[in-house]
């Protein structure tokens, strides 16, 4: 026997529900049960009847009558349509056509080329078309020997030799204007530039140089003087802290040297 209290479940069902679940599978039961047993029956039945009767029926009575009605359909509508037309287009329709071609179009067609298109083809040919290249060779003969040979020979050849006469000469005219201008910027501009450069310009540099030189020294001498009188001389580094350690990019006691007031340096 368990003496250990039983817990209800998470999510367990209430007292409720647990009493109207008999209830409906009573019900379930009773009415659910029977009809799906009655349709089980009429579901067997049925494949019975279509398995027994129906595809029997429909094997060896329903499709014989429909392909036999097919086949009737069939040859009623080439009875009624196809051979009827066929038959008259084989046996009126293309002997007619044919008698009529041998006996009637092909004689009128041969008829009506020679007696009509290739007289009038020739016609055509003799009086219209070769009169006319004959009249259009002879004026593009004539326009070239009167019109384009004149306009070539006194117009557009002297024309072109002027021009290119006119265009040699205006080369040689715009070189000696150019050399022109090339001797008036040198002699003008250039020779006197040179003269100033030379003769001014460089005299007055060296002197604005000399004279600048010991302004600077003096102005560099006044400014350390100043210094040294406000903040003293700095203490002067031994040669042997100059040198590096082994291993070491700073050089050996360089440590910064400590801060000294003014009035310490001053005593």
């Amino acid at each position: 026997m368990n003496t250990k209290t039983s817990q209800p479940t998470p999510g367990g069902e209430g007292c409720l529900v647990g009493a109207l679940r008999i209830p409906v599978k009573i019900v379930a039961l009773l009415v659910v049960l029977p009809v799906r047993v009655v349709w089980d029956l009429l579901v067997a039945l049925g494949r019975l009847l279509y398995r027994h009767v129906i595809a029997p029926v429909l094997t060896h009575v329903v499709q014989p009558v429909l392909r036999a009605l097919g086949w009737l359909v069939v040859t009623l509508v080439k009875l009624l349509f196809v051979w009827p037309w066929l038959g008259l287009w084989r046996y009126v329709l293309r002997p007619v056509g044919s008698w009529l071609y041998l006996h009637l179009l092909a004689p009128a067609g041969r008829l009506l080329y020679v007696y009509l298109l290739r007289p009038l083809a020739l016609l055509t040919w003799r009086y219209v078309l070769v009169p006319t290249g004959r009249a259009l060779i002879r004026l593009a003969e004539a326009a070239h020997r009167y019109l384009l040979l004149p306009l070539y020979r006194y117009v557009l050849t002297p024309l072109g030799k002027a021009l290119a006469w006119a265009w040699h000469v205006a080369g040689i005219i715009t070189g000696a204007l150019w050399r022109a201008l090339k001797w008036s910027g040198r002699v003008l501009i250039g020779w006197p530039a040179t003269q100033v450069y030379r003769y001014v310009l460089t005299p007055a540099g060296h002197l604005v140089r000399a004279v600048w030189r010991p302004v600077r020294d003096t102005v560099r001498q006044v400014r350390a003087e100043v210094r040294r009188a406000l903040f003293g001389t700095p203490p002067v580094e031994p040669a042997r802290s100059r040198a590096r350690t082994l291993g070491s990019t700073t050089a050996a006691g360089n440590t910064p040297a400590p801060e000294i007031s003014l009035h310490e340096r001053q005593g």
